[in-house]
């Protein structure tokens, strides 16, 4: 087991409805497996169930059991929740998940990997370092001579044998036909000796002992040998005609071909034109019109699929005479014939279902001449069917005689087939389809055997394979008409096994096959699944499960036709398939080898380093790709003798499974037949002449090469050689670069291959030079295919033997120098850091190979192992390579944590974060990119987006990774930024310039891997110290509730301008620092963009409302309470005419043309003195006042003073008293859009009701703020959405704001207890309590919307149109606005909630989540509505009044921050509703929370936007990046 921080672990995100059975998944054993909840199961209670087994139980396939949830911060907040499998065991296993009622919601597979062990140590044999070599078992002889014959693949290099079954074959003598499946076959025994199984599990484990070499054999589960002994007592195994009668149409016409096999082998049909020796097309056409004449005619195969007209009508008629009426539960009313197919396929053995021909043919009255009619009707109906069945079976016997044409051209005219010459008995027309043991006779007497069960049970179906057929379905079962067609490329010596659907189907067979299966296992390491797309996929499943319950290591590979790697990816994913055969001979040229060589395995060069905990990518199946399989043809037949050594240098290099078939090294010139072939293999013996047919040696083909190649392909696997580069340098040559990420070894190997007989093909004399970064250290081998005039090839009559004339001059681990291909070799340096060799070639002759060495030069190789050794102290994967600097620069001495543990939330949010405008107000920007983008942030995480897009996908030909390697721009801007700062954050700059001091010198290939290894150290690092700043909230939370936080440092930062007016000088920890504009000390208190990048610097970026609805969420609950507090002193000292402003113009340029930002100020003070500890206490804090009147210049800081309470008790007594101003500056200075009237403010209380109302139809003095701007449309100056009156959310913040006065003056923290004001020239005092008294009692009856007849309340029944709601407002200037359905009552629900009756609360609710709630925010108007429009457009500008220059901002865009008050709101109701609404409730929240997760983890700015269009859709003129929607969505989170 690997220690558990280098433990390896894979995320799966489980998603609704997500079904992965065609994807792949591989894990190795030792991995752990996390199954985590994806957005659309967030919030839902999801069951997952997997038949990976408990610890030390056994494997059952069809035994689920459920997982058990994990929730490591114990919150209500999903995003964290998982289920993890420790894998163990080898196999393939399922998972799946449901909720709510479905059965399944979703699931997939995973494969996890055998461990193959050798040698007495058990030394494990990594699945990448396998070389495999095939033989023919039939080949090998007396098992006493198998050790010498099996010897040449140890002495070849090869560590895994794969031999074709060892079982009886059966009479065709083909490897794959088995007579008997459990027997050794007795032709391994000589004379006097009777080996078994244990014999050949001793030489297996020898092999594995002694040899280091595995063994494996074939498993044939889709046919056994048509003599089979036990097929004959058990015809119940095989398709006949008593357990699938649906064969028997396409049994007669095998016969009838039979038959007419006899009649031309006996030149009966010479006088036709068919003659027994088919040769012409002539002769084609005669077997067609042979088939139409004579054969097809003679068996009228439609009568098995049509109706007896005659009976039917007689029974038709009968049931009409009786009055018999239609059964309509069965009909369905539906009029319309069904023919029944007769389920036993007799002639005119078919039906019709007579209650849809009653329903269909209904007489007009029930005399006897109407039911002769109605009987008529129905005869010429069915004659229409036979005939349609007529047309039917026409079809199939057209496709028959293609198909019988066709196998007849190539089995006796085509060059490519094996000429079978004239027609006998031996070698028929075409093979037979089913066997017929028995006898002789005519085709009539045939016939008659077809209605005897005891005879026809021996009619088995012949095996074979479809072209283009589905590999998922039977061909065998009904349904197909494969064998009726003529479709099947029969393998006319097997019977293909008839399994069922279980053991219950067919017992014997089962049994048979399972016992088959476990002598196989028991003895060898693997199996390979012969003819796998065929076999049942529930078969095979069952079978291999048996065979891991005595090996649970099995190595399991196939070979798979199925043309789709998806289809490839079910048979992979059921059975387990450790590996697929791939082969090198499917490439047409050399190009499309290199290809598969990069296809099949490894990463690419330069690769990133991917961390241990990380998604479950989707992978293709592991690749075992070998030069050539035993049953496809040739490479010399099809290449050339030459190509051999070049063609297995490629294959060798590709980093998985690799191999051969014997007769390939010893460049046999043909194809050794599986069927055919008896002679046996060559012995090994060192000193074998090459002449020597029956021994082989090291000079005997290309076996000196192959040993060096093999050696080379487990050297590369073994030392984690895992990058792979492939390089086609001309047509012919193709170079493959296997890379090592921890030592930065190559080695490079050249290949000229050799497709076409250089004795017909003129290859070019000039090779191009290749250029080879890094040094040479050596030639690991050169080798090249000569000829050495050992007289020509012979084919031996005994022994397999190859090419005597060809073999393979080879030198290993040499210089350079030494090389006979090279001619020279020339340093040329490129760049500072890139030391490159050229080489120029000689005699690279096709049919040769040269493979260098290469590292890293002397110094690049000591500085990537100094930044290896400074990146292990992240992690321990960095040591392999690494080494010590004995100088280590000063930056570098202290442990970056150490660094970070200095920096402030501040500081963090120049390392992190800071937009361009930020950025540009220091003089400096954001990197751009040339021809691509520039990063959202200067700081970290601008690139950190951009890395993690990378990563995952190695996504080397990003520009960014370009840039990278083109210069060190990129890196020196990272560093010097952080430098230019000074202070802690120049030391962390000063360490990333040591580290990318290193960086600098190391192969430019290499730089973007190192430079996201870095960057990720880093940046993980400040998160970790930036978490450690913050509350408990935070560093106990979820990653959800982090990254959220994470939105706290990336809006509150410190300018070059100070944006927040002094505090006073009396209150501690105030942060100072010397001004870059005066040289003055001032204050450099952190202030809170609204949202980037449109609100993040200058006077633009601080708002007083948006800052204080955020203040909660980002500040208060992530714990930075100093910076808090400093924000509300700040603007409590710019409060004017009793308002706070609302762009904040760093006091000096404010606007106070808002009513709602003071009433937001006093919540957060609220929430101030509640949440933070002693939080009372900020009420004495000094403010320095800048207007302590409304009319006086702005006062220097200190200058006047008092203690916030004042501060607050000038608002609320403003307020009561009434205000009324006009704005300074009015006019197009200050607002270009606004008209004269809207300039004047007036707020007041309303003395009846308490509401606070104001504002007029000329301005908008709330959140919902757009001032039209066309002149076109005639909206300029008008809002869209003016809310005078008393707008609910300001009520429910005042009625909040005054209770909570009550309550300190009750406790001795607030010195007043009411107002004084003016009342008719009177002054008189107002108690607070009166006030709260007020709010309490008017609200309802003031704000809901019954919708009832004569509700006494209701002022205008005719603007009801929604009913259940709270208004928007109340006395708005145009009464229609009060009515309009927005979410901005949630507001007041979650502040105040004692204004609400829970049951009219919860209903008003229910009618803002059908109608308001978006994907992702709150559609900010009922979409009912008629001015609702959904999509935010500020550029268009049209005619449109409602939507023109972007009018309609808050007329339906769906806003994100109301969601958080619309779902605090939601659960504190839900509570007073009772559990099982509180459950549903949490359920709904975390389902809308994981929306908002997803997005802030998709973003590359980190945050949630400002808004977006109608359902969730992306808004290009919203903020990418919004405080306020990250901290009300934080508080959601934090009320859970």
């Amino acid at each position: 087991m690997l220690p558990q921080h280098m433990k390896q672990i894979r995320v799966l995100v489980l998603n609704d409805k997500e079904n992965l059975e065609r994807t792949l998944f591989r894990l190795d054993q030792g991995f752990e497996l996390y199954l985590q909840l994806g957005p659309s199961l967030q919030g839902r209670t999801v069951t997952v169930y997997t038949n990976y087994p408990l610890e030390g139980q056994p494997f059952q396939r069809k035994n689920y059991r459920v997982l058990k949830w994990n929730n490591p911060t114990g919150r209500e907040d999903d995003s964290d929740k998982f289920c993890t499998l420790d894998l163990k065991v080898s196999g393939s296993y399922q998972y799946y998940f449901s909720h709510g009622i479905s059965d399944r919601s979703g699931g997939g597979y995973f494969v996890v990997n055998p461990v193959l062990q050798v040698g007495p140590e058990n030394h494990v044999l990594p699945l990448d370092c396998i070389t495999i070599e095939t033989y023919l078992s039939k080949c090998l002889g007396h098992l006493n001579d198998w050790p010498d014959r099996l010897r040449v693949s140890k002495e070849s290099g090869y560590n895994l044998i794969h031999l074709t079954p060892l079982q009886t074959l059966g009479e065709s003598r083909s490897c794959y036909s088995l007579a008997d499946q459990l027997t050794f076959n007795p032709e391994f025994s000589p004379e006097g000796q009777n080996y078994g199984w244990t014999d050949v599990g001793g030489l297996v484990e020898k092999m594995r002992r002694d040899w280091n070499m595995l063994c494996i054999t074939d498993v044939v589960y889709n046919h056994t040998a048509a003599n089979s002994g036990w097929i004959r007592k058990h015809p119940e195994c095989g398709y006949n005609m008593v357990n699938s009668p649906h064969l028997r149409p396409a049994w007669v016409l095998d016969r009838a071909i039979w038959h007419l096999t006899t009649r031309v082998a006996d030149g009966r049909y010479t006088s036709k034109g068919l003659p027994p020796d088919i040769t012409n097309d002539a002769h084609l056409n005669a077997i067609r019109s042979v088939l139409w004449q004579d054969v097809y005619p003679e068996i009228k195969l439609w009568e098995f699929f049509q109706i007896k007209v005659d009976t039917a009508v007689n029974r038709f008629r009968v049931l009409l005479q009786d009055g018999t009426k239609a059964d309509h539960s069965k009909t369905g009313q539906k009029k319309g014939l069904k023919i029944i197919q007769d389920p036993k396929y007799h002639r005119f053995g078919n039906t019709v279902d007579m209650d849809s021909a009653l329903e269909t043919f209904v007489p007009h009255s029930s005399s006897p001449q109407h039911i002769e009619d109605c009987c008529g009707w129905f005869k010429q109906r069915l004659n229409e069917l036979n005939e349609e069945q007529y047309h039917i079976v026409h079809q199939h016997q057209e496709q028959a005689a293609n198909c019988v044409v066709g196998n007849v051209v190539y089995e006796r005219m085509a060059d490519h087939g094996p000429k079978l010459g004239p027609v006998n008995r031996k070698n028929p027309l075409v093979t037979r389809y089913f066997t017929f043991p028995f006898p002789e006779m005519t085709l009539a007497q045939e016939m008659v055997l077809m209605d005897q069960p005891d005879k026809c049970c021996h009619f088995l179906a012949h095996n074979g394979w479809v072209m283009s057929d589905d590999p998922l379905r039977n061909f065998a079962e009904p349904g197909s008409n494969v064998y009726i067609r003529r479709e099947l490329i029969c393998w006319g010596d097997s019977v293909k096994l008839r399994y069922g659907n279980g053991p219950e189907d067919c017992p014997y067979l089962w049994a048979h096959m399972q016992k088959y299966t476990e002598i196989t296992a028991k003895y060898f390491h693997g199996v390979r699944l012969d003819n796998c797309h065929s076999t049942p996929l529930h078969v095979a499943e069952a079978m291999l499960d048996a065979a891991r319950a005595i090996r649970p290591n099995l190595y399991v590979i196939a070979e798979l036709f199925t043309g789709s790697e998806l289809i490839d990816n079910v048979f992979v994913n059921r059975l387990g398939i450790s590996s697929l055969i791939r082969e090198a001979m499917s490439a047409g040229d050399s190009h499309e080898e290199g290809r598969l060589v990069y296809r099949y395995g490894g990463e690419p060069v330069g690769a990133m380093v991917q961390p241990s905990l990380r998604p479950l990518m989707p992978c293709i199946a592991h690749a075992m790709f070998l030069d050539v399989t035993h049953d496809n043809e040739c490479p010399i037949q099809l290449r050339s003798a030459l190509d051999s050594l070049p063609s297995s240098a490629i294959v060798s290099m590709a980093c998985c499974a690799t191999g051969s078939t014997r007769g390939y090294d010893e460049l046999v010139p043909h194809q050794i037949s599986v069927v055919k072939e008896e002679r046996f293999y060559p012995k090994w013996n060192p000193a074998a002449p090459p002449s020597s047919a029956g021994e082989v040696g090291p000079h005997t083909g290309i076996i000196a090469g192959k040993l060096a190649l093999n050696k080379l392909h487990q050297e590369l696997a073994s030392k984690g050689f895992m990058q792979v580069y492939v390089d086609q340098v001309d047509s012919d040559i193709v170079a493959v670069t296997r890379h090592c990420p921890n030592t930065h070894q190559s080695v490079v190997s050249v290949c000229r291959t050799a497709f076409w007989n250089p004795k017909h093909h003129e290859y070019g004399t000039s090779v191009p030079p290749m250029f080879i970064p890094g040094k040479i250290e050596e030639v690991v081998l050169e080798a090249r295919t000569v000829d050495r005039h050992g007289g020509g090839y012979k084919k031996d009559g005994n022994f397999i033997n190859g090419m005597p004339e060809y073999t393979v001059e080879i030198k290993e681990h040499i210089p350079l120098e030494e090389s006979t291909l090279v001619k020279q070799a020339g340093v040329t340096s490129k760049g500072k850091s890139e030391f490159v060799q050229e080489i120029s070639f000689q005699k690279l002759t096709p049919g040769s190979v040269i493979a260098f060495r290469v590292s890293l030069d002397p110094k690049a190789q000591k500085l990537v192992g100094m930044l290896r050794y400074f990146l292990s102290q992240f992690s321990p994967k960095y040591k392999r390579g690494s080494v010590a600097d004995e100088n280590p620069p000063a930056a570098l001495q202290k442990p970056l944590a150490q660094l970070m543990s200095a920096l402030s939330l501040a500081d963090l949010n120049v390392l992190l974060f800071r937009c361009d405008s930020e950025e540009q107000e220091d003089g400096g920007g954001c990197y751009s990119i040339p021809g691509w983008e520039t990063l959202k942030y200067a700081g970290l995480q601008g690139l950190i987006s951009v890395l993690a897009d990378i990563r995952p996908h190695n996504d080397l030909g990003h520009p960014v990774c370009d840039n990278l390697r083109q210069g060190d721009w990129l890196i020196e801007f990272v560093s010097n930024r952080l430098i230019h700062r000074g202070g802690p954050l120049a030391a962390v700059g000063q360490w990333l310039e040591a580290m990318f001091h290193y960086l600098k010198h190391i192969p430019r290939y290499l730089i973007p891997c190192y430079f996201d290894a870095i960057l990720v150290s880093t940046y993980t690092t400040a998160l970790d110290a930036a978490y450690k700043l913050m509350s408990n909230f935070v560093q106990k939370g979820s990653t959800f509730v982090r990254h959220l936080a994470l939105g706290s440092v990336q809006m509150c930062g410190i300018g070059r301008c100070a944006a927040l007016p002094p505090l006073s000088m009396k209150i501690d920890d105030v942060p100072y620092r010397i001004s870059p504009i005066t040289n003055q000390k001032e204050q450099c208190c952190v202030s809170l963009s609204a949202g980037l990048p449109h609100f993040s610097a200058g006077i633009f970026r601080c708002w007083g409302r948006d800052t204080f609805i955020a203040l909660r969420g980002l500040m208060l609950l992530t714990g930075r309470h100093i910076e808090a507090r400093n924000i509300i002193l700040s603007f409590a000292g710019t409060l004017r005419h009793g308002l706070i402003p609302n762009l904040l113009g760093e006091g000096r340029c404010a606007r106070y043309n808002c009513r709602d930002a003071v009433w937001w100020w006093l919540q957060c003070i609220q929430d101030y003195a509640t949440h933070v500890p002693q939080g009372h206490e900020i009420l004495r804090c000094p403010v320095t006042r800048m207007y302590p009147n409304d009319d006086c210049e702005p006062c220097k800081p200190g200058e006047v003073e008092q203690p916030l309470y004042d501060v607050i008790q000038e608002a609320l007594q403003r307020h009561l008293e009434g205000i009324s101003y006009r704005e300074r500056n009015a006019g197009s200075k200050i607002d270009m859009h606004m008209r004269d009237e809207g300039f004047n403010v007036a707020v007041k209380v309303d003395p009846v009701t308490g509401f606070v109302s104001g504002g007029n139809r000329f301005n908008c003095g709330t959140w919902m703020d757009k001032m039209g701007e066309s002149d076109r449309a005639r909206n300029k100056g008008m809002p869209a959405t003016p809310r005078d009156g008393a707008p609910v959310e300001i009520v429910g913040l005042s009625k909040s704001t005054v209770r909570w006065v009550v309550d300190l003056h009750g406790k001795g923290l607030f010195p007043y207890k009411g107002a004084k004001v003016h009342r008719d020239g009177k002054e008189v005092f107002i108690p607070y309590t009166q006030w709260n008294d007020q709010l309490q009692l008017s609200f309802e009856a003031g704000f809901w919307v019954s919708g009832e007849a004569g509700d006494p309340n209701e002022k205008h029944p005719d603007l009801v149109h929604k009913k259940g709601i709270y208004k928007d407002s109340y006395g708005a200037s145009s009464p229609w606005c009060d009515y309009q359905l927005r979410p901005n009552f949630t507001i007041a629900m979650t502040v105040a909630p004692e204004l609400f009756t829970v049951e009219r609360a919860w209903h008003a609710l229910e009618v803002a989540e059908k109608k308001l709630l978006g994907p992702l925010g709150m559609k900010t108007l009922d979409p009912d509505d008629m001015v609702y429009c959904g999509v935010y457009d500020n550029a268009l500008d049209n005619d449109n009044y409602n939507v023109a220059r972007g009018f309609n901002y808050h007329q339906g865009p769906e806003w994100l921050w109301p969601v958080g008050y619309f779902l605090r709101a939601k659960l504190y109701f839900a509570k007073k509703m009772g559990k099982e609404t509180y459950t549903k409730t949490v359920t709904l929240v975390k389902n809308v929370l994981s929306r908002h997760y997803t997005h802030l983890e998709r973003s590359p700015w980190k945050g949630l936007p400002e808004l977006t269009n109608e359902n969730g859709q992306y808004c290009p003129f919203s903020c990418e990046t919004q405080a306020w929607s990250v901290a009300t969505v934080l508080e959601v989170l934090y009320d859970l």
